[in-house]
């Protein structure tokens, strides 16, 4: 009996397997009905989403025009805040925390009224300063170029100078022709300064002819894209009225007005370094291959002429000559430019110095809209205290001179307080209390 019970059961779930196998098969029509179902779950919400979408930003919009009013946080920092905030998605909560947290967060790092700004921003340079190293770099990875760089950039850069020792611009290609390495060579030719020196073989006087004799060298004149008649017109420019130029096959005779050797020897030292080809002061011009195409690395300087070259992009032409800078974009992009200058020399020292103090110090640089070094002939040599100006240099001629003038000293810096033995504004010193005594009530005078 157990044995026949026990086929019945094997029977019985065999034949529900078979049934659960099949139920599949038979629902195929209605599984197809299903998404369209789905489908009206789905598009059904979608309203109530879009106005929770609009309520938030609705309050989204008067919350960051009740800031900007309020100027509690920089324009730059309020941008950032707003286009990564509406990356996410967030709730009215969630925003309004973010928002909170930053504010609270900007105002906890802002210095605090009588901070030693000055001070900390000096010792934060000066430390690390100590530790850099005197050596000249290779610029970018450029093997045929070298820059400054370590204390000797930094000096230049802090005293303002109007030349510095290895001047170089960084040039980028317009994006369509930025890969193309025919058009890269070209305008490496159009920049790099080609004077008659360098496209000659020799340069002698014949005093047969009386006339200063130019053998041009064939190799030199195809690689600078030259021919007998540029150079020959170039000279003609340069001389004008004080010779004749004749070309001839590789050579070019110049007959000057005057036949006296004396004129001939100073006509050809004058047409040596005659430019034929290029921009002023650019002496050397390597192309090099990077990620977004070919960019140009140069030996020398000359931004207002290099933004006129045919196929460079004018908005990605780098100089480090501050004076360059000054001189054709403003003093605004000047303070961008120390501020590069000085912090890409201490990150290449390997030096981890906040950006803030080298801010401060391009600040006090560019305040008065020229730049001025630090230093006696520049800011410290210009503060209002005789005595500050005596604290820090060549002090007989300061003390002297205030002394003759009758210069009064508002002692309101540090250097001239201490001088004095007082207390100095700063910290706490740079606050006064002042009291108005109230009668105590129930108290006769």
């Amino acid at each position: 009996m157990s044995k026949e019970k026990k086929k019945t059961t094997t029977k019985k779930s065999t034949k529900t397997s078979k049934s659960t196998t099949k139920k599949p098969a038979a629902k195929k029509k209605p599984a197809a009905k299903k998404p369209a179902a789905k489908k009206t779950t789905k598009t059904a919400p979608k309203p109530k989403a879009k106005t929770v979408s609009d309520a938030i930003e609705k309050h989204m919009v008067k919350r960051f025009a009740k800031m900007r009013e309020e100027r509690r946080l920089p324009p730059k920092v309020m941008l950032e805040l707003e286009t990564k905030i509406r990356e996410q998605d967030v709730t009215k909560k969630e925003f309004d925390d973010i928002c909170d947290n930053v504010v609270a967060s900007y105002e906890m790092s802002l210095v605090e009224p009588g901070e030693a700004v000055g001070t900390v921003a000096a010792q934060s340079i000066g430390e690390p300063g100590t530790q850099m190293t005197l050596r000249t770099f290779h610029y970018a990875g450029v093997a045929e170029l070298s820059v400054t760089q370590g204390l000797p950039r930094l000096i230049e850069i802090v005293d303002a100078r109007n030349n510095p020792s290895t001047p170089t611009m960084k040039i980028h290609l317009k994006k369509d022709i930025a890969g193309d390495r025919n058009e890269a060579r070209r305008i490496a030719r159009d920049i790099e300064m080609v004077i008659v020196e360098s496209v000659a073989s020799n340069v002698s006087i014949d005093l047969l002819r009386q006339a200063i004799d130019i053998r041009l060298d064939p190799e030199l004149m195809e690689d600078k894209a030259l021919s007998v008649e540029h150079v020959a017109e170039a000279i003609q420019a340069k001389i004008k009225t004080k010779g004749e130029v004749e070309a001839g096959d590789g050579v070019i005779f110049v007959y000057p007005a005057n036949d006296t050797l004396a004129d001939l020897q100073r006509l050809s030292e004058k047409i040596r370094e005659v430019r034929v080809k290029g921009i002023n002061d650019v002496t050397h011009v390597v192309i090099r291959k990077e990620s977004d195409g070919y960019v140009l690395y140069t030996e020398g300087s000359n931004l207002q002429d290099a933004l006129e070259i045919v196929g460079i992009n004018p908005h990605m032409v780098y100089t480090n000559n501050l004076k360059e800078i000054n001189q054709v974009l403003g003093i605004e992009a000047t303070r961008n430019a120390i501020i590069q200058e000085a912090m890409s020399v201490l990150n290449e020292q390997g030096m981890d110095v906040d950006v803030r103090h080298i801010i401060l110090v391009a600040d006090m640089m560019t305040a008065d809209g020229a730049i001025r070094q630090i230093g006696r002939h520049g800011i410290s040599g210009s503060k209002n205290s005789a005595l500050a100006r005596a604290a820090f240099e060549v002090t007989i001629k300061h003390l002297l001179g205030a002394g003759i003038a009758g210069t009064k000293d508002p002692l309101r810096g540090i250097t001239e307080n201490v001088i004095l033995g007082q207390l100095i504004p700063l910290g706490t010193g740079a606050i006064d209390l002042l009291m108005t005594p109230q009668p105590i009530a129930g108290k006769k005078r």
